[in-house]
């Protein structure tokens, strides 16, 4: 039995003017992705009317979704010039880790960017002396901490598995299913352990933004005009978590042993490159003073290239 010290991601299989299509879309999108979130963390910086709370966690998930899709982007267009398509076996494991961390720290960002938005809308009086400065502080670093320290579980469960070589994995990232796929011997528990782990972290904060959301529409703003105001608010957020979190679940939650390769793919693609170029669209389009602060950010970088 010959143990493998590396993967074979197939990435976009095809012709390589396919490739090449596949290579250039994704680079676009990579380069505008960064442009878009980079934008929005320096706004938040810059201008002074965006150092509240609500910015202030929107302004780390830009940074997070900029580090979440550069952990694997950069190595899927390698992937797609290079001819043997490999990744060593601690590569792959280290983009796994991070990948995943990266993933979960977003889950714990939107729940507490949700929480932000039940009491502004909820307890404006309470708001200012609950989110105080240090407080939202401490919430941002719980995000980060926390979800980095939740994923060695998983890396600690699937990496001791014996993998045959050739182990090819036809998928566009290390990701649990398609190892568990290439592993020599099947681990059902494992398996039942990761799935489980999954979804605790997945429906944790996806039940506690339901409940925000459940107290600013029922049980807090019990009037038509109130909750039209508060959906006003918070409807950015909203659609930012409708596309999250039906993506990961489906792929992470729901059974997917019936779904094609290609399917899988395709989802991976939505949420961990077609969403993060989205969510700054979204946050931005009907928010007046982030569309100024983006103005003065614009402006400022064609004078620094102007002079």
């Amino acid at each position: 039995m010959h143990f493998v010290t590396e993967f074979v991601l197939l990435g976009f299989p095809g012709e390589r003017e396919m490739q090449m299509f596949f290579f250039s879309l994704i680079l676009v999108v990579y380069l505008l992705m960064l442009l878009e979130n980079g934008a929005i963390v320096c706004a938040v910086k810059w201008d002074r009317r965006l150092h509240t709370p609500m910015y202030t966690f929107l302004g780390n998930f830009a940074f997070l979704e900029i580090w979440d899709v550069s952990s694997t982007l950069p190595n899927m267009l390698v992937n797609i010039l290079s001819d043997s398509k490999t990744i060593s076996f601690t590569g792959c494991f280290i983009q796994f880790y991070f990948f995943f961390s990266l993933g979960t720290t977003e889950c714990f960002f939107l729940s507490v960017m949700a929480y932000d938005g039940y009491l502004a809308i909820c307890c404006p009086l309470h708001h200012p002396s609950i989110m105080t400065g240090k407080f939202c502080v401490v919430l941002v670093c719980v995000c980060w901490v926390s979800g980095f320290l939740c994923y060695p579980v998983p890396i600690v469960l699937i990496s001791p598995l014996p993998f045959c070589g050739p182990s090819v994995i036809d998928h566009l990232v290390c990701d649990p299913g398609p190892l568990f796929a290439v592993a020599c011997i099947p681990a059902p528990s494992t398996e039942l352990i990761c799935y489980t782990f999954n979804s605790v972290i997945i429906f944790g904060p996806f039940l506690s933004i339901s409940g925000s959301y459940t107290l600013v529409a029922v049980l807090r703003v019990p009037s038509s005009a109130g909750r039209q105001k508060a959906f006003s608010t918070c409807g950015s957020h909203l659609v930012v978590v409708s596309l999250f979190y039906r993506t990961i679940m489906v792929m992470y939650v729901s059974p997917t042993s019936g779904n094609s390769v290609a399917m899988h793919k395709i989802i991976t693609l939505i949420y961990s490159v077609v969403t993060p170029v989205l969510n700054p669209l979204i946050y931005s389009l009907r928010n007046r003073d982030m569309k100024f602060a983006l103005r003065q950010v614009l402006c400022a970088m064609r004078i620094m290239q102007t002079s």
